[in-house]
């Protein structure tokens, strides 16, 4: 699973990683009256900065967590913000996505928690990438006033060696070779060279400040480092 991550990044830094056009204010839409957002906290039915397929050389802003054509209850989005990439091609709600609506997430970490007494939380990275692309799906969904709602949903697969402690599940990311496949395939016919890219060497964690629980806080403090010596995992 992924329910958190991060894309604290100037606009210019995600502009140079994949070639696109973008304003150094890159982060989602600004809530009126609410302080301008960070990307140290990502969350769930959050409008969020990706790369469709449709637009590759621009940001788009989707919201977190895939509502499907055929969806008669928008609130079913908060269920739909990971799709397991294994069955992927075998359920109703991803089949078309998955074929003709594809996307980059960009990051530069993700959280999980750990098993031990108290809610701990962990940031994960790619060693050798500043920003490195999570998989995902989108579709489009269309309100009762005809208006049309774009939302995406984050491909995971098993979790490698180092992180399984942690937790089992992990977002599929994608080397850059394969980004540029996920992107511009007409259509997937075989979705094994997605399923696991990533060298387990190349995923490092921190454990980090339990700011990060709460999704109001959004800021560098989150990524203090916590006392390891008062971490116990199971």
């Amino acid at each position: 699973m992924c329910g958190r991550f991060q894309l604290s990044v100037k606009g210019k830094e995600i502009a140079q990683r994949y070639q696109i056009e973008v304003y150094d204010e890159l982060h989602r839409p600004q809530k009126p009256g609410a302080p301008p957002p960070k990307g140290y906290n990502c969350a769930p039915m959050q409008w969020l900065a990706v790369i469709t397929n449709q637009s590759p050389h621009q940001i788009s802003y989707l919201r977190w967590g895939l509502l499907p054509p055929w969806a008669k209850d928008e609130a079913i989005a908060i269920k739909m913000i990971n799709s397991r990439i294994e069955t992927i091609m075998e359920k109703p709600a991803f089949r078309k996505a998955i074929q003709q609506q594809r996307c980059l997430i960009p990051a530069n970490g993700f959280y999980e928690w750990g098993k031990g007494t108290i809610k701990q939380p962990y940031r994960f990275f790619v060693s050798d990438e500043m920003i490195f692309s999570m998989a995902g799906i989108w579709e489009q969904w269309k309100r009762a006033d005809g208006s049309v709602l774009k939302t995406f949903s984050i491909l995971t697969t098993q979790a490698v060696d180092s992180m399984k402690p942690i937790h089992q599940r992990m977002p599929v990311i994608l080397s850059r070779e394969l980004e540029k496949q996920w992107l511009s395939l007409k259509t997937i016919t075989d979705i094994e060279p997605f399923l696991n890219p990533l060298a387990d060497e190349n995923l490092q964690f921190e454990a980090v400040s339990t700011l990060v629980n709460k999704v109001q806080n959004d800021g560098p403090e989150l990524l203090n480092p916590h006392n390891s010596n008062q971490l116990t995992l199971i």
